[in-house]
């Protein structure tokens, strides 16, 4: 995966056509007006939330107060780094500020209207940003493409993780070397496919086979203890969850056309190959890697799938992205009119079988299990990835200086209690480092390295 691949990438990926820029605004529109109808938000943490202004017990502007506490550091701080840096749009550039901009909004028709403008100022200031930063004489956007061997390498371990966390050092370790075994076989067998890919499938799958097998066992032994007599099965007549879960289901599937227009237009995005879904998933895309891509963001549903389903269902607000199954089948569409077909499709199925999930999911302890420990290693793994590549990005731009700067900046946001989200501090260190850099560089007091 060599740095000028991705770099040749990243420089033409932020000079959007005309359809492209269109599909964009038009898709922020979207889905600034769904959140202003409280149907769905990107943001996870946000969606919890939504139940309250739903019935009225909250008001517009505390929950957009929440969306914004809860979503800036991951926009300027993850999401704008990452589309500068790789030359792919994201979901944290496009989705958490029309979660922000929709909620805002006190008039239906104004939701639209701000949402479009904020796409416009992505697919026009964007490519000028870009543009001005490759232009100073310390490049930080060029050095922040060090951040991408990190990302794509230490993500593939995210299997591994959770499979010590839920069921053992001893799994974890067989997990880790047949991992690492198939890395290896796959660079040397393969050297035109991502490493991780083949990897990552059979850590996935591993983990599910685990979780499977344990609640099997575990429904085997209920129901023998159930025909001794020792476990009633009986539940209650009256469960207040299953009441709000059918009430949420229902009012969703009530707007199911509008579902399926947003699953058309996020999966044409996709298509386009000029959207990613995840941190490696991004310079993935921008190395033209489409298969692994959406291998890679197929393994990422297995974690967000129970989630967001439960979650939609307790809150009666979905994903803007829905389970994000719309992002690999994306990639791999041949033209733009299958992937809104499909796209459209994908979302219906999801939103009429949320009460099924939900249900399947109620049954299955340890598959509900992998999905969290599944959610915690991919956040464990990317942050070490990203601050491993901020610092080789540090070393990049302005070595030992450069490293203390940013170094510097991210050991400050700890000890200060995280002001910035620790997945966002690092870019947001690269990329002040850079500006400081710059700056020292005007007064005559640092020198650019050379390469």
């Amino acid at each position: 995966m060599s740095t000028t691949g991705l770099q040749l990438a990243a420089d033409a990926g932020l000079d959007f056509s005309l359809p492209q820029q269109l599909t964009v605004i038009l898709l922020c529109a979207l889905t600034a007006f769904i959140s202003h109808m409280a149907l769905a938000v990107f943001n996870d943490g946000v969606r919890p939330f939504m139940l309250d202004f739903i019935h009225g017990r909250t008001t517009r502007s505390a929950t957009t107060a929440v969306s914004f506490g809860l979503s800036a550091g991951f926009i300027f701080g993850l999401g704008a780094p990452m589309a500068l840096s790789s030359g792919v749009l994201n979901p944290w550039l496009l989705f958490l500020p029309t979660d922000i901009l929709g909620l805002l909004a006190p008039k239906k028709w104004l939701a639209p209207l701000l949402g479009a403008g904020w796409g416009a100022v992505v697919v026009f200031g964007l490519n000028g940003a870009n543009e001005v930063a490759h232009d100073l004489p310390v490049d930080f956007l060029t050095a922040m493409q060090q951040m991408s061997t990190p990302i794509l390498f230490l993500f593939t371990l995210f299997p591994v993780l959770a499979i010590t966390k839920q069921f053992g050092r001893a799994w974890g370790a067989a997990a880790g070397a047949v991992e690492l075994a198939l890395v290896v076989m796959t660079m040397k067998l393969w050297p035109d496919i991502f490493a991780g890919a083949l990897a990552m499938a059979v850590g996935v799958l591993l983990l599910i086979g685990l979780a499977v097998r344990r609640d099997l066992v575990q429904r085997k032994a209920d129901r023998q203890a159930a025909a001794s007599g020792a476990v009633s099965e009986e539940a209650p007549d009256d469960d207040p969850m299953a009441s709000l879960f059918s009430a949420s289901a229902t009012r969703l599937r009530r707007y199911l056309p509008l579902f399926m227009v947003l699953g058309a237009g996020v999966c044409v995005l996709a298509q386009m190959h000029i959207f990613g879904g995840g941190e490696a998933t991004s310079f993935l895309i921008a190395k033209g890697h489409f298969s692994e891509a959406a291998q890679v963001d197929f393994y990422r549903v297995f974690g967000f799938v129970p989630l967001i389903a439960t979650t939609a269902l307790a809150s009666g607000a979905y994903g803007i992205a829905g389970f994000t199954l719309v992002y690999p089948i994306g990639y791999l569409m041949p033209n733009p009119v299958l992937a809104a077909v499909v796209g459209a499709a994908v979302f219906a199925l999801e939103v009429l079988a949320l009460s099924s999930i939900g249900k399947v999911l109620g049954k299955l302890p340890s598959v509900r299990d992998s999905s969290e420990h599944l959610r915690n290693a991919i956040t464990d793994s990317l942050h070490l990835a990203i601050l491993f590549g901020s610092l080789m990005a540090a070393n990049a731009m302005g070595g030992g200086l450069g490293i203390l700067i940013v170094g510097g900046l991210y050991l400050l946001n700890e000890a200060m209690g995280r002001p910035v989200v620790r997945m966002a501090a690092a870019p947001t260190a690269v990329i002040i480092g850079g500006v400081l850099l710059n700056v020292l560089y005007w007064l005559d007091l640092f020198t650019p390295l050379k390469g």
